[in-house]
């Protein structure tokens, strides 16, 4: 159990707007400070940080932000995003040589001519002062479907320079995802020019999409690589219920639509012909939260920042509106904790900084949302 036990007198000044008072709040093992360095964001749905520790964040309505010392600047040269529902501009990243090469990824749903269908598209560009520039688009989902849902969106790069990008079932047909001949419902790995690896599992197999590294995904919008081990992590949308954490290896099926614990929408019945939990052939998740948290945004900790919490990972959660610390003993979750819940609303993204923080920013919408930082209290 937390509980708020100081707010700090000082205030940030940030321009003309002043920026929220840092709390500070008890967790199980210490004091976290939580202190808002941002606001007047409407909608953001990723940040990367900048070697300088400056802040890369996009919003769904299609603006790329800098972020330097609370003052937020446009980046130009962004696509022109389809923004309706969950589509807009969504996830950024650093290409891994970004010191050297200053090349910026970003994922975002494309329109086709008339605007009535999208896809999930990657671009990248070099970032040359306020603008985006010698963009180029590298990948494209290879179905358009009606625009709004589960575009999933999230990017990780691989120790070998690969690039992992996770694409939902696109919502109105969730049996794409069992469908090897359509990226819905898959992670994906690229090369970083949006060309496909050599040895991808499905290479060989002439009836199978090559960028397929997994399959049978919801809606993965939590995704890292481990930067010790090189595994990747990854949590999805269940329908309501049935949120997952998955340990994704290469070629395997994680279930859905066949198998989930999620129920209807509008119903108490299973969401399709559910008959189990589990099924032959099928990855059983790691986690299965149900209730669900609606999950956003994943890190590990794996400096001496939080030295109770090293190797645990933070899961965000949207309608939940928290931060969920969990703790693996093996491949067994033994512990969970809520780090926050409720404090900044609906949780988009979390990060963890070159120097150990933990960074992240919320989607409440109407120009109410922030960037925070999260560290030991002194």
């Amino acid at each position: 159990m937390k509980f708020i036990t100081t707010i700090t007198s000082a205030a940030l000044l940030c321009g003309a707007s002043m920026i929220a008072l840092a709390e500070t709040l008890r967790t199980e093992y210490q004091q976290i400070e939580l202190e808002q360095l941002a606001d007047g964001l409407n909608s953001p749905w990723a940040v990367a940080i900048l070697p300088d520790g400056r802040f890369l964040v996009t919003e769904k309505e299609g603006r790329l932000l800098m972020i330097d010392n609370g003052e937020l600047t446009t980046i130009s040269g962004t696509p022109d995003v389809s923004v309706l529902g969950q589509g807009g501009l969504l996830d950024v990243v650093l290409h891994p040589d970004f010191e050297s090469n200053q090349l910026v990824y970003l994922t975002w749903s494309k329109p086709n001519e008339d605007g009535s269908n999208t896809t999930t598209a990657l671009s990248r560009g070099k970032l040359e002062g306020d603008s985006l520039v010698e963009v180029e688009t590298l990948f494209e989902q290879d179905r358009y479907s009606q625009p709004g849902r589960h575009y999933g969106s999230r990017l990780a790069w691989l120790p070998d320079g690969t690039l992992l990008m996770s694409i939902g079932d696109r919502g109105a047909e969730p049996p794409r995802a069992q469908d090897l001949a359509d990226h819905a419902g898959s992670l994906l790995r690229l090369n970083d020019d949006g060309t496909v690896p050599e040895d991808n599992p499905f290479i060989d197999q002439d009836d199978v999409l090559p960028e397929i590294y997994s399959y049978g995904h919801r809606n993965i919008q939590g995704l890292f690589v481990h930067p010790q081990t090189g595994e990747i992590w990854a949590t999805e949308h269940g329908p309501r219920g049935g949120d997952e954490l998955n340990n994704p290896q290469p070629g395997e099926n994680y279930g859905w639509p066949v198998v989930s614990r999620g129920l209807g929408y509008r119903s108490q019945e299973e969401y399709f012909d559910y008959t189990e939990r589990s099924a032959e052939g099928i990855v059983d998740p790691l986690i299965d939260w149900t209730p669900g948290i609606a999950p956003s945004g994943f890190a590990v900790l794996t400096g001496d920042e939080f030295p109770r919490w090293q190797g645990n990972m933070l899961a965000g959660g949207l309608r939940t509106e928290q931060i969920r610390r969990i703790v693996f003993d093996g491949d067994v979750v033994v512990h969970e904790e809520e780090l926050i819940r409720g404090e900044v609303g609906r949780i988009r993204d979390v990060r963890v900084g070159n120097d150990g923080l933990i960074y992240l920013v919320t989607d409440n919408g109407e120009g109410k949302d922030g960037l925070f930082r999260i560290s030991p209290a002194n």
